[in-house]
């Protein structure tokens, strides 16, 4: 791409396709799933496909990125191998983490991302040491923390927030306002609908955007990476989005209405974004055609090679868990060498 700020044509390609491939991908990890090869939680992001898109393409390469639980798309729209995330998934040694991190615990340090989390809102303190780091270093990165409309209600958000704003560290929270904490909707448990406000009670400047819109929100993540560089100061930014599926693969999904969801369907961010492409006459239609087929066989290839790969050896399993995890306790022993 030519830059955070560019909508050159081939940005706007580059970020379809990462769209598609997150969307096919994470279509192939259901499939997966349902076939009983991919173990634990599976949760999918289907449906938010610009506001990750959109941030990332918004970004640094070297700006720190953390995230939720809800993270293949992070990983992939950053540059990670669909090969590797797609072994992680399965539990295989090949993966990214090795296999045993899985679908909750991606992380590519290599690539500035600092992961996923399983605590909900956990991935926040994280991204404020980040952001401490370079101030500390007196680097000029900027640190992004993707969080859910669930975490806002976590009082590490809050305690976060003051300390950004106390010690100006240049940082962007990212609310991800998919408008539902598992299954219960954001008007059930949060006082004031707009979270956005929360962290300007802290001194710090923010604001929401269509979270559907791929541009809107590559626009609205340039500008605050923007001023959290050039002023070494936090922001905030609200990207209101709706997901798909349901909270996991284990989620029915039978709570949110019928109709609130073909309507959400409508704004599909590919099938808009695609609309645009062709109106701007950035791609044409086998333009668009080609490039889904090329996805969808990158995308077998990766299930392939996992599939394929070696699961993680029983021995290495408790690896990286224990400082010293060679010992003759037979309540841990099973796993160990």
């Amino acid at each position: 791409m030519t830059g955070p700020g560019a909508t050159e044509p081939q940005d706007m390609r580059d970020m379809f396709r990462s769209m598609l491939l997150i969307r096919c991908f994470e279509e192939k990890a259901s499939e997966e799933y349902m076939a009983g090869r991919i173990g634990g939680f599976l949760h999918l992001a289907i449906g938010e496909e610009a506001a990750v898109v959109g941030t990332v393409s918004a970004m640094r390469a070297d700006d720190p990125l953390t995230s939720t639980y809800r993270e293949h798309g992070q990983a992939l729209a950053r540059g990670t191998d669909p090969r590797s995330v797609m072994a992680e998934l399965l539990g295989r040694s090949t993966g990214l983490c090795g296999g045993r991190g899985g679908s909750m615990h991606l992380m590519d340090k290599a690539r500035s991302f600092y992961g996923g989390y399983g605590i909900v809102g956990g991935s926040v303190p994280l991204g404020l040491g980040l952001a401490y780091a370079i101030r500390y270093r007196g680097g000029d990165q900027v640190s992004v923390t993707m969080f859910g409309d669930g975490a806002t209600n976590q009082g590490v958000v809050a305690e976060c927030f003051n300390m950004a704003g106390l010690w100006d560290l240049p940082i962007v929270f990212l609310i991800l306002n998919n408008q539902y904490g598992m299954g219960t909707s954001l008007e059930h448990a949060s006082a004031e609908e707009d979270l956005y406000p929360r962290a300007e009670a802290y001194g710090i400047p923010a604001w929401k955007v269509d979270g559907m819109d791929v541009m809107a929100v590559r626009g609205a993540v340039a500008e605050a990476t923007r001023m959290a560089r050039e002023e070494r100061s936090p922001v905030c930014v609200e990207l209101l989005a709706y997901r798909y599926r349901g909270h996991s693969m284990s989620d029915p999904d039978t709570v949110r209405d019928a109709e609130e969801k073909e309507r959400w369907r409508l704004r599909d961010p590919l099938i808009t974004f695609e609309r645009v492409l062709l109106g701007e006459a950035v791609m044409t239609a086998d333009d668009i055609s080609a490039m889904r087929a090329e996805v969808e066989e990158q995308v077998e290839d990766a299930a392939t090679f996992a599939e394929q790969s070696p699961e993680v050896p029983v021995g290495e399993l408790a690896d990286d868990v224990y400082a010293n995890p060679f010992n003759d306790d037979a309540r841990g022993g099973a796993l160990m060498r």
